[in-house]
């Protein structure tokens, strides 16, 4: 139960962090934050990272459900292990957290801006994400069998 709670807290926070975005930002403007460091910029990404595969909204729903089998299968698998789990919950929140604004927006908010580096603008639930699949993968490399 504390998996359910703990994945329903995440993607309450990564809606949370896309509303106060959209609300205080138009779209494509950027706030500096740390400056030469980190922006803040209202981005509608209808595709991946770097806009790839940009409009094919279909694509990214099929594939999504298809991770949320995987994920489900996966929380079955590692049940009653704490740290897989925790990076389950993680990847599902980040997961459901993008679904959410392509079945509702039909684009993803993405705000996060790493000002010295050519890397995409990205959100709560791309961070999630990518945390989520490191310490899963560091689990299963851990793994004896």
């Amino acid at each position: 139960m504390i998996y359910v709670l703990l994945t329903v807290v995440l993607m309450v926070i990564d809606q949370v962090i896309k509303w106060l975005v959209t609300a205080h930002l138009s779209v494509n403007q950027t706030t500096t934050m740390i400056p030469g460091i980190f922006d803040l910029t209202n981005l509608h990404n209808t595709g991946a990272a770097w806009s790839m595969l940009e409009g094919q909204q279909w694509f990214f729903i099929i594939i999504t459900i298809v991770a949320l089998v995987v994920i489900a299968w996966l929380m079955r698998y590692y049940r009653g292990r704490r740290w897989p789990e925790i990076s389950l919950c993680l990847i599902l929140a980040g997961t459901l957290g993008n679904f959410i604004d392509r079945l509702r927006l039909g684009y993803v908010v993405d705000m996060f801006e790493l000002v010295p580096v050519n890397f995409p603008v990205f959100n709560f639930a791309d961070s999630l994400l990518t945390i989520g699949v490191i310490l899963l993968a560091i689990q299963i490399l851990k793994e004896d069998d």
